[in-house]
């Protein structure tokens, strides 16, 4: 949608150009909502701050008890719920997909991820 609404605008005279930088600008905000959704879940925790030798012993308590306070919630989650987000988030699959694998609706996934989003922001406050 992009490129064809970029060539309907004016010519271009590198397709193959502007379809490269096209792929990596979206590419680059793909990840850029990655890591913005990740951080709205995990409040702000990278796991690999957890393993940097210069974080302040205090600092490295806070993530560690995030981190188990995010593992914890995430275990008490219901079974299909935990599975739905599971999938979702850490194994990166898309909602059709999901719904496919598991026999379930979009909606009945959609509902999956809103309750599993819900409670885990709500055990991280």
């Amino acid at each position: 949608m992009r490129v064809l609404s970029f060539a309907e605008r004016g010519s271009v005279r590198e397709a193959g150009s502007l379809l490269r930088s096209t792929a990596a600008n979206l590419a680059r905000d793909h990840a850029r909502r990655r890591r913005r959704e990740g951080e709205a879940i995990v409040g702000g925790l990278d796991v690999d701050t957890l393993l940097a030798p210069s974080l302040s012993p205090a600092a490295r308590l806070e993530a560690e008890e995030t981190l188990a306070r995010f593992t914890a919630a995430l275990d008490s989650l219901p079974p299909r719920c935990r599975q739905v987000f599971v999938l979702r988030r850490f194994e990166n699959l898309h909602q059709e997909e999901i719904a496919r694998r598991l026999g379930i609706s979009r909606n009945m996934v959609e509902k999956h991820l809103r309750t599993a989003f819900r409670l885990l922001r709500g055990a991280l406050r």
